[in-house]
């Protein structure tokens, strides 16, 4: 078979799985994560799957952004309990009426499905749900999950036969990332300014240098900073050294950036954004701010330049596809956004370590081994 390599793992190439899927345990592994900064790795039942539910047997789950900002003060969406939704896997037992796999195939879910009824979802904004957060899917950090009837029937993804369990586990990143460019169009973007240097930030630079824009990576950290430039940008500013509006200015011809993309979830880089942005500009904030939180902005600025905010929350069946289809056809190359790859023993580990800032993206493997 052939194999692609990832920090050191062999990473085999087919959509389905060339393992054989034996009967599942009585009992899994799962994370919980109890309060802000308390993961405990329980032991509990493996899950038997009701009408239209799917129990995956997970082959890699990733970091994320949002488990790391619920890891540290909790968050408005996501409760405590399992912990983890960015994953890959093989299916091991459908429950009646789930029609869209079969057991052994090699799938990749989302957290959250709409429910395609609702005022929202009939006017095309499935994002914003009435019911989008019923029986979502969590708990991937574990041996097995069991993915809801809802998600099954409508985001439940083969995994591309070109990539890994590790890079597939990108779907609802990218997903997320493609909303917020899908919200830009179809007015063309020249020049981006992309703040926060995480994964995100990362997937949004890849973005924007595939719809053809010049980009300008802002954020901090050296390793952070040349990051930006191998994944694509043509130019970086380091917060820590440089004077962001002055930077960013002259490196867009004196103008600024047509589209300024706010990765950072930071209430002062909220309010500072709009001041970066060209006359006639757009501000995306991508990055949410904790329950409560208030910014203020410069009313001359947004009004005599026209200068819009354009908020972009979560995602849409059609960027979920298109995620698949970029992942799929190497529109998008996430290897280089993995930090390294740890056992899910370790995964308490995992997260004060990213508390700390250390690392950008792990992948989090049940069982270590060579078909991640």
């Amino acid at each position: 078979m052939e194999a692609k390599r990832m920090a050191g793992v062999a990473l085999p190439s087919s959509s389905h799985s060339p393992f054989t899927i034996h009967h599942s345990p009585s009992f899994m592994r799962q994370a919980h994560l109890v309060e802000p900064r308390r993961i405990e790795l329980v032991t509990r039942p493996v899950p038997t799957p009701g009408p239209g539910e799917v129990v995956l047997k997970i082959r890699a789950a990733l970091t994320c952004g949002t488990d790391l900002k619920t890891y540290r003060r909790g968050h408005p969406k996501v409760p405590f309990g399992p912990f983890g939704h960015e994953c890959a896997g093989d299916v091991i037992a459908v429950g009646q009426g789930a029609h869209r796999v079969r057991e052994g195939d090699s799938v990749v879910p989302t957290p959250t499905a709409p429910c395609g009824r609702c005022a929202a979802c009939r006017r095309g904004r499935e994002n914003l749900c009435e019911r989008l957060f019923d029986d979502m899917v969590l708990g991937a950090y574990a041996d097995y999950l069991l993915v809801s009837a809802k998600v099954a029937s409508t985001h439940l993804m083969a995994r591309p036969s070109t990539l890994s369990y590790i890079e597939s586990a990108f779907l609802e990143p990218l997903a997320c990332v493609i909303h917020a460019w899908n919200r830009l169009r179809p007015e063309p973007v020249e020049q981006v300014a992309v703040v926060g240097l995480g994964a995100i930030g990362m997937l949004h630079i890849a973005m924007a240098r595939a719809a053809g824009a010049r980009v300008v990576a802002v954020g901090r950290r050296a390793e952070r900073l040349q990051l930006a430039l191998d994944v694509g940008a043509h130019a970086v500013v380091d917060t820590e050294r440089e004077h962001v509006g002055e930077s960013v200015r002259a490196l867009t011809g004196g103008v600024g950036p047509d589209v300024v993309i706010e990765c950072t979830g930071n209430p002062t880089i909220w309010m500072e954004a709009p001041r970066w942005a060209a006359t006639g500009g757009r501000v995306v904030l991508f990055a949410g701010l904790a329950d409560g939180t208030h910014v203020a902005f410069d009313a001359t600025r947004l009004h005599y330049d026209e200068i819009d905010i354009i908020n972009a929350f979560h995602f849409r069946p059609q960027d979920v596809e298109e995620a698949h289809h970029l992942l799929a056809t190497g529109g998008i190359s996430v290897q280089p956004l993995i930090t390294g790859v740890r056992d899910l023993d370790g995964i308490a580990d995992v997260f004060a370590s990213l508390d700390r800032g250390h690392g950008m993206k792990y992948a989090i493997l049940p069982e270590p081994a060579a078909w991640v």
